[in-house]
């Protein structure tokens, strides 16, 4: 496995907090624990290091008042360590930093075992770390190499063990006084419980984090998936089900399809390029908008467009759709200084109950826009014999 993994492919993007968080993000103290949390998460390896470091500092203390001058210049080495670790975070070194975390914390707790006995509760330290093995080692590694991450709790588990069967009668090294026992003892307890609380609470915000993601990524993806990139409207994909679900209602609301294709748009993406020609289709998808509102619109394909006139007959539709043309006729497009004419044909159709599909319906629309194309082409075509 590679050493170098980068902390924005992991803490920054895997823990990213996105928009919503910002809704959470209400006054008090809830405000206030979505806040840290969020900060915990972004900074995930950065912290644990940091936190690592300021332990090791305290236990310097502690022992350097015990007079166990061993554990004294332990805790001044791992102290050096984690510095070492928090720049390697910030160069995006995390496999090394995850591995030393593990190998520093099971030495420690082996070597101060040894010296003060399993009555000050340094064992803790083993279990404190549990947490952090899974949390890092579960986004750290992937498929079978997450087995990794079980052997590593297993030898965590055989460490207890083999302390406890090695030193549960043998006497320590260093005697220490009740009060620095007691100390240990609280100490270690907390940290064994501030790594479970912590972690587990980051776990389950970085989950429900990654669902939100995941369902926004759903959302999206299902737009995309029924919406043409380039002007926004629907595609076929999005639009066939709607004219599906309004003939399917049982409703008697009368409604009109509207097939509509720009008159020689090949000229236009000829003579001043296809980037014009995106302008153009654009500047007309913005005036059917304007023209018809409250209209479902469908980019068919190419220069074609299909629009769903709901509540409306052919006599309200065709005067609607003539206003459109005439609009498309005398709005040119401007690109780069330069007007862009062009002419829209239209072919209509209202549904009736003979149409059982919506193909069916567009397709009829469809033959009539044709008709108009080879009779002249911007034209309004609402029967079969013009």
């Amino acid at each position: 496995m590679h050493a170098k993994m980068k902390m924005n492919n992991y803490s920054r993007k895997t823990f990213f907090m996105n928009k919503t968080d910002k809704a959470q993000l209400g006054k008090g103290t809830t405000g206030l624990v979505i806040r840290v949390l969020r900060f915990f998460v972004n900074n995930a390896f950065s912290f644990t290091v940091g936190v690592m470091g300021a332990v090791h500092a305290v236990l310097l203390v502690i022992f350097w008042i015990a007079g166990v001058m061993p554990l004294v210049l332990f805790n001044v080495f791992s102290v050096i360590i984690y510095t070492f670790c928090y720049i390697l975070c910030r160069i995006d070194y995390i496999l090394p930093v995850y591995i030393s975390i593990i190998l520093e914390v099971t030495i420690y707790t082996v070597v101060s075992t040894y010296y003060v006995g399993l009555r000050c509760g340094t064992y803790f330290f083993l279990f404190s770390i549990i947490p952090i093995i899974i949390y890092f080692g579960s986004n750290l590694f992937k498929g079978n190499r997450r087995w990794g991450v079980v052997m590593v709790l297993v030898m965590n588990l055989i460490t207890f063990v083999v302390l406890c069967v090695c030193f549960f009668d043998m006497e320590p090294v260093c005697v220490v006084s009740p009060q620095i026992m007691l100390v240990l003892m609280i100490f270690s307890a907390f940290a064994m419980v501030f790594s479970t609380m912590c972690y587990n609470a980051m776990y389950i915000y970085s989950a429900e984090n990654r669902v939100t993601i995941l369902e926004q990524k759903n959302r999206q993806l299902s737009a995309d998936a029924h919406e043409d990139e380039l002007t926004s409207l629907l595609n076929r994909r999005g639009f066939l089900p709607v004219v599906k679900a309004l003939m399917g209602s049982g409703k008697k609301d009368t409604f009109c399809i509207a097939f509509c294709d720009l008159d020689d748009f090949k000229r236009v993406n000829d003579s001043y390029g296809h980037e014009a020609g995106d302008e153009v289709l654009k500047h007309t998808t913005k005036m059917i908008r304007d023209e018809l509102p409250g209209c479902d619109i469908c980019r068919w394909g190419g220069e074609e467009f299909v629009i769903l006139m709901r509540r409306c007959n052919i006599a309200n539709s065709k005067g609607r759709l003539e206003r459109l043309r005439k609009t498309i006729e005398s709005n040119p497009t401007i690109f780069f200084g330069k007007q862009i004419f062009v002419t829209l044909t239209i072919g209509l159709e209202e549904y009736s109950d003979r149409y059982t599909e919506p193909e069916t319906l567009i397709k009829k629309a469809d033959e009539r826009m044709y008709y108009g194309k080879q009779h002249g082409k911007n034209i309004v075509v609402f029967e079969d014999n013009v």
